[in-house]
């Protein structure tokens, strides 16, 4: 798509201001039902569609995502922009620089329409717990777009933006890209920089795209990685471009698969699964059974160590520094202009009115593993358990090139359905943690549809690779996108 846009472009069938006028008028009339934006960046958008018009009309050469549309998720930083996080606490405040992966995205010449809603503070796996509302599937209106990337897949879905990024710390690209069927790719961790995201849980963090194809998915993640000097755990990069590398070919390949993951599923996710094993095989890909013996552990190892990081993480949102003081709310209960308030107190108020409820179930959860006495019980014997996780995926890479593997359990399931229970709603991202608890990379790909109440809902599935092996990845995803369409 992206690349067909650009052709467009630079041929002079379409005006970079045109595409981006026309992608506002969709947003304008397909959003309302759908919110998939927290805001717009009109101006800015089109000033820097005008800026790509004078220089195709110079004759000048332009990037292939030059004038291309596409959006943020809202916990990154956009200079001069409300940057939310989909939380209350950060209601008011406006980014004063932009995040490395937007200012890459900036640099190269896109066209940024507007930041996404999200889960708050991206912990959800549903965009239901956004401060403003859930996001509905374009797909099924009654069903979430998933999350916490779920504006970002929404968008994307229901072309709304060309492209969009993510950010993923458990599955928030693959699991939302998987339920509205479209492409989310996790990139190695420290591939993409982190500067200027919003921390949820520092060491399992990453950025990386969604889009309707492998190819788009390639060109956005071209743009956006490499090493930055703002963050530490960045990688040095080549300046690869990644869609370069996708040959089609994958013929000798070995793919991993876990039978396990596979025998879980129900009969007719199963049936989808079995089916994509079948055409990899067709293609010239060699199938082998790998075993991943900690894998099971991944999901509560990422509830210990997810919240523990987001407690340290979230300790500096208290309505001092930046975002909403307490006294700003409405219906507190408190009487702000009588009552005597202490420091103190204006903190626990601001994060008591600030903060959502999923975001203070964490925050305690956090706290209380980090704590004197269940420290080494929890927090420690976690991360000894994500290292043999590591190990496990380290052998397996020693004997094959990539593992295959369901995205979700499900398709997407209908709004409210979980959150009255938190255990169904984190056993939704069950194939995508152990990705993140071992830093590698991970793409989720559209494989088929499953219907449900007369719908025919997206099920994805997954592929994971060696650290750094995007090309890899890539390559062998858009091979099976091309082959199964």
């Amino acid at each position: 798509m992206i690349r067909d846009l650009h052709n467009k472009l630079i041929s002079k069938e379409i005006t970079a201001v045109q595409l981006a006028e026309e992608y506002f008028a969709r947003i304008q009339k397909k959003d309302k039902d759908i919110f998939a934006y927290l805001s717009l960046a009109k101006k800015s958008a089109l000033d820097q569609a005008k800026k790509v018009d004078e220089k195709i009309g110079k004759g000048e050469e332009i990037g292939m995502l030059e004038g291309i549309p596409g959006a943020i998720k809202d916990n990154m930083c956009m200079a001069e922009t409300r940057t939310t996080a989909s939380s209350k606490i950060l209601d008011n405040y406006i980014a004063p620089y932009d995040a490395a992966a937007v200012k890459n995205l900036k640099d190269a010449g896109a066209v940024i329409l507007g930041k996404t809603n999200m889960d708050e503070f991206a912990m959800g796996s549903s965009t239901e717990s956004s401060a403003y509302g859930p996001t509905k599937n374009p797909i099924d209106k009654e069903r979430v777009p998933g999350g916490s990337s779920g504006g970002s897949a929404a968008a994307v879905a229901g072309d709304m933006a060309v492209w969009a990024l993510g950010s993923d710390t458990g599955g928030s690209i693959r699991q939302p890209a998987a339920f509205c069927g479209v492409v989310g790719l996790k990139p190695t961790y420290g591939r993409v920089s982190r500067y200027g995201l919003i921390s949820m849980a520092s060491s399992l963090d990453q950025i990386g795209p969604i889009a309707k194809t492998v190819e788009d998915a390639a060109i956005v993640l071209s743009e956006i990685s490499g090493h930055d000097v703002m963050d530490a755990t960045s990688a040095k990069s080549s300046g690869k471009r990644y869609e370069n590398y996708l040959t089609g070919e994958i013929k000798g390949l070995k793919i991993g698969l876990v039978r396990e993951y596979i025998e879980s599923l129900k009969a007719e996710a199963k049936e989808l699964m079995e089916k994509a094993v079948e055409d990899f095989k067709k293609m010239g890909a060699e199938i082998k059974e790998v075993e991943l013996a900690y894998a099971k552990y991944s999901l509560p190892v990422y509830y210990i160590i997810m919240p523990c990081e987001v407690s340290s993480n979230l300790a500096r949102f208290d309505g001092i520094k930046y975002g909403m003081r307490a006294d700003n709310y409405q219906d507190t209960g408190i009487d702000f202009e009588t009552e005597d308030r202490s420091l103190l107190e204006t903190y626990l108020d601001s994060r008591r009115y600030g903060f959502g409820t999923e975001v203070k179930k964490r925050i305690m959860l956090g706290t209380y593993a980090l704590s004197s006495g269940y420290y080494d019980a929890y927090y420690l014997r976690a991360q000894k358990v994500r290292t043999l996780i590591k190990k496990d995926f380290e052998k397996a890479f020693d004997e094959v090139d990539l593992i295959l593997a369901p995205t979700t359990p499900t398709p997407a399931f209908r709004i409210g359905e979980k959150t009255e229970d938190p255990l169904e709603m984190y056993l939704s991202d069950i194939f995508t943690v152990t990705a993140n608890i071992a830093g590698i990379p991970a793409i989720s790909i559209p494989c088929g549809t499953i219907k449900e109440g007369g719908k025919d809902l997206p099920f994805g599935l997954q592929l994971m690779a060696k650290w750094f092996d995007e090309e890899n990845l890539l390559r062998a995803a858009h091979a099976y996108e091309t082959y199964s369409r």
